[in-house]
């Protein structure tokens, strides 16, 4: 059994089992039974069972994010965005449904036509820091495609995505369909990307982890999916709106208390307006109001747990001189205050991913220099461009080595659009208008049209 504790309270709010082996063997044949069904149902019918499933997740959108408040620690203005979008995933690829057509293509002597078939059982591995959203992000897009999906939550914030079972049922969805496996990564997880019935896994986690699962899936030559980490830029140059991208930058690494792969946690400002930026930057960061997640004036909340806090701390020591140090709350809670540092581009603070509400500040000289720094990690996932020269923007966006880059925003994730990561950010691409076809294969049928004799 896992005690789920509520970080800003450190309170037991519920226990849950953990799966076996076993467990996964016998869901996985469940599975496989209705995927068959599911598979087979007419193009709009299976559309309006997703489209039930998230009428189900609009009536219970409060009672959703009150749940990823107390396991998660988000502050329920958060934990209400992130319910909405799990139910805007759903209708999303409910429309898409009666959209994966295959195509024909001319050929000499008959008729080529290509179809999307499901993959059969998927996997999704899901993470803490956002669960219920990117939990979605595999599990609507792999179901309109015609597959079951098996969905492990991480062990700490398992809340959700339990209701979310429950709610598929209540929504008429076939049992078996859709089914979470809560437990621990190194058997539970191991057991769904080493199993010979799992056709794709769908993970998102640390890079160290991803590595694995993909070893594993390569193992079997199974489809893989990965949304790894990030250590992603937020470039200001001189002739951008310097109070606007100030005023701006303290959401983009403090959101969800950092814990964010598309954290701006580098903040690369041009050195003639570093000086202001700076001046800029400090009552911002200290205006992000720190405290409890259920007061809807609240904007970041505690770490995920104990353990975390103390890696956040491994980074930051407590005595270490900060450029902008805000307040944490006393008492009981995993807290830890908005912490900005001036670093150099090599030093660990501004190369590895703290996963906490710190930021790096570096400036830096002209253009190239910039997008020098900006690459200088092993990771791509996001970043952000501040500039009102559009020459400068574009130039930027395509040399900075990341699957998702915002000008004069810091807006990362859209449901309707692709999302994913170069270098070490991950593999393959979630969200958008190409999510049901990653969760099938293309197959190729040659119809000739000759006579016989």
């Amino acid at each position: 059994m896992h005690e789920i504790i509520n970080p800003a309270t450190e309170e037991v709010v519920a226990t849950v089992p953990a799966s076996t082996r076993q467990d996964v063997d016998a869901a996985v044949v469940r599975a496989a039974r209705a995927q068959t069904g599911w598979a087979a149902l007419a193009p709009g019918d299976r559309a309006r069972h997703l489209r039930r499933f998230a009428a189900a997740v609009d009536a219970h959108l409060e009672e959703l994010a009150l749940l990823e408040v107390r396991e998660a620690g988000h502050p329920i203005g958060n934990a209400r965005w992130e319910a909405g979008n799990a139910r805007d995933l759903l209708d999303y690829a409910a429309s898409g449904v009666e959209r994966l057509t295959g195509s024909q293509i001319p050929v000499a002597g008959g008729l080529n036509v290509t179809f999307h078939e499901p993959l059969g059982v998927v996997a999704v591995i899901a993470p803490w820091n956002f669960p219920m959203p990117i939990a979605a992000w595999g599990l609507a897009p792999a179901l309109a495609a015609g597959n079951a999906v098996l969905l492990k939550p991480a062990e700490t914030t398992p809340l959700t995505a339990l209701r979310l079972a429950e709610l598929a049922l209540e929504a008429g969805l076939p049992e078996g369909l859709f089914q979470v496996l809560p437990g621990d990564g190194p058997v539970a997880g191991d057991a769904l990307v080493e199993h010979p019935g799992v056709a794709k896994v769908v993970f998102t986690g640390s890079t160290a982890v991803g590595k694995q699962i993909m070893a594993k899936c390569a193992a079997h030559v199974k489809r893989v999916t990965l949304e790894l980490g990030g250590k992603s830029p937020n470039i200001v140059f001189a002739d951008a709106d310097v109070e606007r991208a100030a005023a701006a930058a303290p959401g983009s690494f403090l959101d969800n208390t950092g814990q964010d792969c598309c954290a701006r946690s580098r903040i690369l400002v041009q050195r003639s307006v570093y000086d202001r930026f700076m001046e800029l930057l400090e009552p911002a960061v200290r205006a992000f109001t720190v405290g409890d997640p259920t007061d809807p004036a609240t904007r970041m909340g505690p770490l995920i747990s104990a353990a975390h806090r103390e890696r956040v701390r491994a980074y930051v020591r407590e005595d270490a001189p900060a450029a902008i140090r805000g307040e944490a709350p006393a008492g009981k809670g995993f807290w830890y205050p908005a912490t900005v540092l001036e670093a150099a581009p090599d030093d660990r603070t501004a190369t590895e991913e703290i996963f906490g509400p710190v930021a790096v500040v570096i400036p830096f000289e002209d253009e190239a220099e910039a997008v020098r720094i900006a690459n200088a990690t092993d990771y791509g996932l996001s970043g952000s461009i501040w500039t009102r020269d559009v020459g400068r923007a574009i130039r930027v966006s395509r040399a900075v080595a990341a699957g998702n880059l915002s000008v004069n925003s810091h807006s990362s994730v859209r449901y309707w659009t692709p999302f994913g990561g170069f270098k070490r950010s991950g593999l393959g691409r979630e969200l958008g208008p190409g999510a049901l076809a990653a969760f099938t294969e293309t197959k190729n049928v040659f119809i000739s049209t000759e006579e016989t004799l």
